[in-house]
C-alpha cells in the first residue's frame, strides 16, 4: 500500500477540524475513523500491479553521442481501470529521459511509453526495473510494485575519425594506380610501364624496354594486396587515463571555465576520453582502410589476458565486427602483461605481417613490460607502436611566470624527453612508432600504414 500527498493534505484538514471540536477525543477518532474508511475504499478500488503485463522493444544497438528509443508497452488484463505513475529505472549513464511516467491504461488496453536514451559511455546498458503505482479514484492509497523487464542496449564506438577516410582512400587509390595523377607504388606487384620522369627511382628503369623504345622506360608497381594486419589493443591500466576533450560530452563533464588557484587564472576543461577509446578510435579507421586495400584484419584487445578476438571477418562486415567487439570492452586497472601478449600473437600470427600496438609511450611500463620481449616479436613481424600523448601535458611546456607554472613546464619538458628517448629505443628495434595527439592519432596511423604500404614493406 503506498499513500498520496492527498491523503496527508486530508489528515491535515482532519487535524484543523480536530482543534477546533467541542469534544476532540470524539473528533480524533471520527476523523481516524472517515480517513481510514476512505484510504481502504481507495485501495480496494486501485487496479493490482501484479496482472499487469509489460514488454519492450525498440533498438539494441546505438552509436556513442546518438540516441535511441525503446518501447515499453503496459497491457492491463484486469478489471479495473490502471491509474497512477510508472517508473523505468535506468543506469545514470543512458541518459534515459523521461523518468516518470503517467500511466492510464484502461481494462484491457494497453499502452506504448517511450524512452529516449543518450548514453555517455560505450557497453551494455541494461534497464533494471519497472516501478508501477496504481491510484484508487479518490487519489488517496494507491497499489505499487516492481516488473523486472529485461532489456540492453549496447552502446557502440562512434568511430569519428571516418570522416578522414575518403582522404585516405584516395591516397590509396593513388598508390594503387587507379588516380589519374598515376603516382608510383612501391610494391613487389609489377603494374605497367611508363616514360622515365624526374624524380624516378633509376633502380625502376627497365633497360630492355627502353632498348626497344629508344626512350627511357621504368616500371610501376602495384603495392601488394592479401597481406595481414593485426590490431593490438592494450587494455591495461595506462589505457584508463583520460587525454584532451571529449569530443561527445560525457555526463557530469564540468564546462570549460576559469578557475583561479593561488591567484592564477587557469582554464578547466570537461575530462576527455580515455585513451582507450582513442586508441579504439584509430584502430577503426586503420581497419577500414586496410580492408579497403584488400588486406586483411585481425584484432585482439590484451591485458593480462585476451579480452576480445576477432578474426577471419569479411569486408563487409568487418566493421560491424570490430565496433560491436569494441563496446563493452573497459580498461583494466592492472598492469598489462607483455610477455603474455607477445605470446599470444605469436600463437595466432603464424606467417609474417603488420602487428599494430595501440599503447602508451610510458617509459617505466615499457622499459619493464615490452622492451624485454619485443625482439621475439619484431623478428617474425612489422611491428608499429602507435600512442595517443596528452595535449595538456604539451601545453604545460610553455608555462612560465609564476614559480608553480614554471614547475609544471620542467615536469612537462621531462616527460617529453622520456618520451622521445624511447620512441628512439624503439626505432633502433626496428619498430615503427607513431606518437600524436588525441585528435590526430587515427589519421596519423593511418598515414603510417599507407607509407609502409607505399615503401613495400608491407
Amino acid at each position: 500500500m503506498a499513500l498520496t500527498g492527498r491523503a496527508a493534505l486530508l489528515a491535515l484538514l482532519g487535524t484543523l477540524v480536530v482543534l477546533f471540536a467541542p469534544r476532540p477525543a470524539l473528533a480524533v477518532a471520527a476523523v481516524a475513523l472517515l480517513l481510514a474508511a476512505l484510504v481502504a475504499i481507495d485501495l480496494a478500488l486501485a487496479a493490482g500491479v501484479r496482472p499487469l503485463r509489460l514488454h519492450r522493444a525498440g533498438d539494441r544497438l546505438v552509436r556513442l553521442g546518438e540516441t535511441a528509443t525503446v518501447e515499453l508497452i503496459v497491457e492491463n488484463p484486469g478489471p479495473r481501470r490502471a491509474r497512477g505513475l510508472l517508473r523505468d529505472a535506468w543506469p545514470p549513464s543512458a541518459g534515459a529521459t523521461p523518468r516518470r511516467f503517467a500511466l492510464d491504461v484502461p481494462p484491457g488496453e494497453r499502452r506504448r511509453l517511450v524512452t529516449t536514451l543518450t548514453p555517455s559511455r560505450r557497453g551494455d546498458r541494461e534497464a533494471v526495473t519497472v516501478t508501477v503505482r496504481t491510484l484508487g479514484p479518490l487519489g488517496l492509497a494507491g497499489r505499487q510494485g516492481s516488473h523486472s523487464v529485461p532489456w540492453s542496449v549496447r552502446v557502440l564506438p562512434p568511430f569519428l575519425s571516418r570522416k578522414h577516410l575518403p582522404a585516405k582512400l584516395s591516397r590509396l587509390r593513388e598508390l594503387e594506380g587507379r588516380h589519374p595523377s598515376m603516382i608510383r607504388g612501391q610494391g613487389t606487384e609489377f603494374d605497367s610501364l611508363r616514360e622515365y620522369v624526374v624524380g624516378d627511382d633509376v633502380r625502376s628503369i627497365d633497360w630492355r624496354a627502353t632498348a626497344r623504345r629508344h626512350d627511357v622506360v621504368v616500371r610501376t608497381w602495384r603495392p601488394e594486396r592479401d597481406r595481414r594486419v593485426l590490431i593490438v589493443l592494450d587494455t591495461g591500466r595506462t589505457s584508463a587515463g583520460r587525454v584532451g576533450t571529449a569530443p561527445i560530452p560525457l555526463a557530469g563533464e564540468l564546462p570549460r571555465s576559469r578557475d583561479a588557484v593561488g591567484g592564477v587564472g587557469r582554464d578547466r576543461i570537461a575530462p576527455g576520453w580515455p585513451r582507450l577509446d582513442w586508441s579504439m578510435d584509430a584502430a577503426l579507421l586503420l581497419a577500414a582502410l586496410a580492408s579497403r586495400a584488400g588486406d586483411r584484419v585481425d584484432f585482439m584487445a590484451h591485458d593480462r589476458a585476451v579480452r576480445a578476438w576477432v578474426s577471419g571477418a569479411g569486408r563487409t562486415d568487418l566493421l560491424a565486427t570490430l565496433v560491436n567487439t569494441m563496446a563493452p570492452i573497459e580498461a583494466e586497472l592492472i598492469e598489462a602483461d607483455s610477455a603474455g601478449m607477445v605470446s599470444a600473437v605469436l600463437s595466432r600470427a603464424r606467417r609474417r605481417c603488420l602487428v599494430v600496438v595501440l599503447t602508451d609511450l610510458n617509459p617505466a611500463s615499457l622499459e619493464e613490460g615490452l622492451l624485454p620481449v619485443l625482439p621475439q616479436l619484431s623478428s617474425r613481424h612489422l611491428v608499429l607502436l602507435a600512442a595517443v600523448s596528452d595535449p595538456q601535458v604539451t601545453a604545460m611546456e610553455a608555462g612560465r611566470g609564476t614559480a608553480e607554472l614554471v614547475y609544471d613546464a620542467a615536469a612537462a619538458e621531462r616527460h617529453g624527453a622520456d618520451r622521445r628517448r624511447i620512441t628512439a629505443r624503439l626505432r633502433r628495434q626496428g619498430v615503427e612508432v607513431v606518437d600524436a595527439a588525441p585528435e590526430q592519432i587515427a589519421p596519423a596511423l593511418a598515414d603510417a600504414y599507407l607509407a609502409l604500404k607505399a615503401a613495400g614493406r608491407l
